[in-house]
């Protein structure tokens, strides 16, 4: 493992390369890859415990540390009592990340290749920088998919952690992707006429979108020409503290402008700079299934017959015909599509588990459901689940989640 050390302010980051198996299960398998990972402490905290961040996604790399308006709120807090190691999941920031490139290699190569960036292998990732940098047992934050993360890190590496710490990432271990996505569904129903009572003229801006969408009227800087359900998904928007403001500010502008373009482009939740987080979304729900397009297969009734419903992280296969972006990905998605993706949770083992700490469950969570985290929570007993409405499924970045964790966590274990 290679280190090289930087100073930012009042920061010291030391940054991580090491060299990992692809394939993790295959020992004959050499195909190696690199991982990064960003060791980051403030003057006086070198020799605090460690606390890994693990992204939502799958497919977005982990923040950088600065001080500025883009840094992550609860960096501060977390600087306060860990040395946080921020780690770029395989296949995104500087972990050997998937680009177009991988392409080259041919679709069944390439959708084999993804087939080892799963959570499992993340985990296994994390465990070899754990015995590199010499530490006995670390702590977790797993944001989103990132709490995935840590359910399968439970399953099969518990006592590798002290404690902790889950934001809207209580996955469901044993539902199937449609269950998750049906439900969803509902969720987004809800956010959507949630959002129609307060702006009611918006109900009828939005039908006049899906008229010009319909009529191949709205093309974007990058060339695409807007399907009715991609339009739909900038009320992915919804899911967020302050999403609102970007779709009002949306709706708001003249959808003849270059300003409504761009901005509409900005809104959709997927996009190219993370091939990834489109091509791969849907297995992170797969636990021993097949995905087959489940957000696609599961429209519910009423989203047909009311086109202005928004819709959240539901993707598309005729998304690979009409995304620039995603055009070349095409066979990839749908090979993948029918993988049948291996068991990656163990709901005994995580129940065994024995790990304490707490967890944010967002009870209008567009993204992952209130009700299957709850299921989870019931696995966790010394993981206490706190209930809120006061933030949606970016809490993290939004507000002061993570103190109110600790605090949790804290008073807890003084009983």
């Amino acid at each position: 493992m290679t280190a090289v050390v930087r100073r930012m302010q009042d920061l010291t980051v030391v940054e991580h390369r090491l060299t990992v198996p692809l394939v993790w299960s295959d020992a004959a398998d050499d195909r190696t890859i690199e991982i990064f990972a960003a060791v980051i402490s403030r003057r006086g905290g070198e020799d605090l415990p460690y606390l890994v961040f693990l992204q939502g996604g799958p497919g977005h790399e982990a923040p950088r540390a600065f001080h500025s308006p883009t840094s992550p709120m609860w960096l501060d807090t977390a600087l306060e009592h860990y040395r946080v190691v921020m780690l770029d999941q395989r296949g995104t920031g500087r972990s050997t990340p998937v680009s177009d490139d991988l392409l080259t290699l041919g679709a069944e190569a390439a959708a084999e290749y993804l087939t080892h960036l799963r959570a499992d292998s993340i985990v296994r990732d994390a465990e070899a920088l754990r015995v590199e940098l010499g530490a006995p047992t670390w702590n977790l934050l797993g944001q989103s998919f990132g709490g995935f993360t840590t359910l399968a890190y439970l399953t099969t590496d518990a006592s590798s952690l002290d404690r902790v710490f889950i934001t809207g990432g209580l996955s469901t271990v044993d539902r199937h992707p449609d269950e998750v996505y049906a439900l969803c569904y509902d969720k987004m129903q809800s956010a959507s006429e949630r959002y129609y009572r307060r702006f009611p003229e918006h109900r009828e801006r939005m039908r006049a979108l899906v008229e010009m969408a319909e009529a191949g009227e709205i093309v974007l800087p990058d060339g695409e020409v807007v399907s009715v359900s991609r339009l739909r998904s900038a009320g992915s928007a919804l899911g967020t503290n302050d999403g609102w403001q970007t779709l009002w500010s949306l709706l708001e502008l003249d959808p003849r402008t270059n300003a409504f373009r761009y901005d509409l482009q900005a809104a959709m939740p997927y996009d190219g700079r993370n091939p990834l987080y489109f091509v791969f979304h849907e297995s992170s729900y797969a636990s021993g299934q097949a995905t087959r397009w489940s957000a696609e297969r599961m429209t519910p009734a009423a989203f047909d017959a009311d086109p202005t419903l928004f819709t959240g992280e539901h993707i598309r296969s005729d998304w690979t015909q009409t995304v620039p972006a995603f055009q070349p990905w095409r066979e990839v998605a749908m090979i993948l599509a029918e993988h049948e993706w291996p068991k990656i949770y163990d709901a005994e083992a995580i129940a065994a588990s024995g790990v304490t700490g707490a967890a944010a469950v967002y009870l209008n969570d567009a993204y992952v459901p209130y009700e299957f985290s709850m299921e989870t929570a019931q696995l966790l007993p010394g993981v206490h689940p706190w209930v809120t409405n006061e933030h949606e499924h970016n809490g993290l970045r939004a507000g002061p989640v993570l103190q109110r964790l600790f605090d949790i966590a804290d008073s807890r274990s003084v009983r």
